[in-house]
């Protein structure tokens, strides 16, 4: 090779191909990481970056559970890596970094992402990269959008990726950002420099109550999400959770063609068939409704009844609808219902099933007064998993979409406009595997 000639893009696993030709890591079908490399293996070295590191953040959600373990089957899991590297963007008073790095003497904090990276040497010194942009101080705009630095974050480790001539594994959290260039960008650049790549939100592998999967290929004439949240913040919880139960329907997902957004009272006619509303979309809703463990009483005091669109209309003050028109001419509905849920529910109607299908993607640890947000387990260690294995457990492809739905439909709400066709998007394909991801008790 000349020696003028930038080196070849080389992906670090060092650890998890030693530990994999030694037969010590077991990724099972669900793309899991269920036990440790043997005695002697190395482990994969990680490095953490976050933009905050303070008491339910999720950088201390996820990156705790690395260091410190989680409940995983029945016992205390202790995850088959090593946090070596930590870069905090913001340190507020309840900051916990200093603590962590007494108590974690092999973890050591740096003041560039470059530096978290390299380690003190000229190249990538790490065999895998948490990019945790959530939480902190940051530049909201005025169509609601927090300008999280997930895609410059992003960037800088790409740059040292390009300077060394090594990749290593990625997981960046929650949606890949609000501009919907530079989501695209950062997939393109994954697929460019061909490193595993992982994002998106804990909903698709967390608990369902009742356990239900989307049958591998089937039918469905329609699906409909019922959750809570802010614009450009659990909106993107609530897509992820519908687009995991659509992705796996007959013939794989085929893209978004068009994105809808309503807000206000016109969210109400859509339930309505008297105002020209869906009485399929109402039974959807209503399913949704009653796989709720939060759903707020439409009388004073304690009480069973079941909301009327009266009622609803009462309790929501700002309702808002996202609704996604796939390609293939499956048509998917997110219901923001702050005041009605607080949990996030879908529902589905299957061809040939007179019933329709339902369940809750239940955030175990999200209550009042419970501290342990569990559901942060599942996805931990999915990205483990990915760590050990040099594989990305699911597409990349699903949180683009679903990234893609959020930026367009805060646009549309903040420009008044309802539907914008989705020409970038509507090629956006990928295939899941078989057999389901999500926790099972």
């Amino acid at each position: 090779m000349d020696p003028t000639e930038s080196p070849p893009h080389e992906f670090t696993r060092r650890a998890a191909m030693g530990a994999m030709a030694a037969g010590a890591v077991l990724a099972t079908s669900r793309g899991r990481a269920e036990e440790p490399p043997a005695a002697g293996c190395p482990r994969p070295r990680i490095a953490a970056i976050v933009t905050c590191y303070w008491k339910t953040s999720h950088g201390q959600g996820i990156v705790d559970r690395f260091m410190d373990g989680y409940g995983w089957g029945g016992r205390h899991h202790r995850p088959a890596l090593d946090v070596v590297s930590l870069y905090v963007d913001q340190r507020p008073k309840n900051d916990l970094t200093d603590e962590r790095l007494a108590r974690h003497p092999g973890l050591k904090l740096y003041p560039t992402i470059a530096d978290a990276l390299k380690r003190g040497t000229d190249t990538l010194d790490v065999d895998g990269v948490v990019l945790i942009g959530e939480h902190g101080d940051y530049l909201r705009d005025d169509r609601g959008r927090t300008h999280y630095p997930r895609y410059e974050f992003f960037k800088q480790v790409v740059d040292v990726f390009r300077e060394t001539g090594k990749t290593a594994p990625v997981f960046n959290d929650k949606h890949l950002s609000w501009n919907w260039d530079w989501c695209r960008e950062m997939v393109a650049t994954a697929r460019e420099l061909d490193f595993p790549f992982l994002a998106g939100s804990s909903l698709p592998l967390t608990w369902r109550i009742p356990d239900y999967e989307t049958p591998d290929g089937a039918g469905i004439e329609e699906a409909v999400c019922v959750g809570y949240g802010g614009v450009d913040s659990y909106d993107f919880h609530g897509l992820e959770s519908l687009q995991c139960l659509v992705e796996r329907r007959r013939g794989g997902e085929t893209g978004v063609k068009a994105v809808e957004a309503i807000r206000g009272e016109e969210v109400w006619k859509t339930l309505d068939p008297a105002a020209g509303g869906s009485s399929r979309t109402k039974a959807l809703f209503d399913s949704c409704l009653c796989r709720s463990f939060r759903l707020a009483s439409p009388r004073e005091g304690y009480g069973n009844a079941f909301p009327t669109l009266a009622d609803a209309a009462r309790l929501v003050p700002d309702p808002y609808l996202y609704r996604i028109h796939y390609s293939d001419g499956l048509v998917g509905s997110l219901y923001m219902m702050n005041g009605l849920v607080a949990d996030f529910t879908v529902a589905l109607k299957l061809e040939g099933e007179p019933a329709i299908k339902s369940t809750q993607l239940y955030l175990c640890g999200i209550s009042p007064n419970q501290t342990l947000p569990n559901f942060f387990s599942p996805l931990a260690n999915h990205i483990e998993a990915m760590f050990l294995t040099g594989a990305a457990p699911y597409p990349v492809e699903r949180t683009l979409l679903t990234s893609g739905v959020v930026c367009k439909a805060v646009d549309l709400m903040a420009e008044k406009r309802r539907m914008v066709e989705t020409p970038d998007m509507a090629t956006i394909a990928y295939r899941v595997s078989g057999e389901s991801q999500y926790m099972r008790s």
